[in-house]
């Protein structure tokens, strides 16, 4: 799926000493459209998204057993929305590296979140790949994909909690943005990221459905996951 980035190069800033008492402080006004800050609510719309999925696919461990076809059913939803903020976050880190004034003047992330975010983005494909092979390779490869799944997990889970912790409040404060009325015309282009992430969800589920059918064949296949 198209990594999907909205920008306009034409964004104007409105410094603090002028921002009025309707427009908060650091936003683009609505005729420039600002490509940092459309950037910024996608990736935040993106993280929220993802929060929510990740913490149902989570629910699905407890007893992955019982619920494996949900399991794989939501690691595939999961695959779109994860490609729409990697694309997001990746623009960002090239832009920002590349020079572009408007990404150095935001800045980067604190060094240990830049530091993390490679670790974590490999651990992901990693893990979501792992699951993907396991269900769809034959029985003579399960057991290795088994280990790889599980280990990336472990290792993916600790580093998500540090990314988490350091991204929450500045997705509590982004998610929201382009679905208020007041917030969502200040930067120009939300009806576009709400149909990426729209559009990232559906493929997910097309792929969740495509998915059912091997997953039924594994779950025949593997007497493990009958037991209990």
């Amino acid at each position: 799926m198209p990594f999907v980035v909205i920008e306009d190069s034409s964004s104007r800033y409105v410094p603090r000493h002028s921002a009025g008492p309707n427009r908060p402080v650091g936003v683009r006004r609505r005729g420039g459209g600002s490509g940092v800050e459309s950037n910024a609510r996608l990736t935040g719309a993106a993280a929220a998204v993802l929060l929510v999925l990740f913490f149902l696919e989570g629910v699905t461990i407890l007893g992955v057993r019982q619920h494996l076809t949900w399991h794989v059913f939501l690691g595939m939803v999961l695959i779109p929305p994860v490609l729409l903020k990697m694309g997001s976050t990746t623009w960002r880190f090239v832009r920002y590296y590349r020079g572009a004034p408007a990404y150095r003047r935001k800045g980067p992330p604190p060094a240990i979140l830049r530091l993390l975010g490679p670790v974590l983005v490999v651990l992901t494909v990693i893990m979501l790949a792992s699951g993907v092979a396991l269900v769809l390779a034959p029985n003579a490869l399960g057991r290795h994909l088994l280990f790889v799944h599980k280990a990336s997990f472990v290792l993916w889970f600790g580093a998500m909690v540090i990314h988490v912790l350091g991204h929450l409040a500045e997705t509590a404060q982004l998610a929201p943005l382009d679905m208020a009325r007041r917030t969502r015309s200040q930067v120009r282009g939300a009806s576009a990221r709400q149909w990426a992430l729209v559009i990232s969800l559906v493929a997910g589920v097309l792929l969740g459905v495509v998915m059912l059918g091997p997953t039924h064949h594994y779950l025949a296949q593997i007497p493990f996951f009958h037991a209990r």
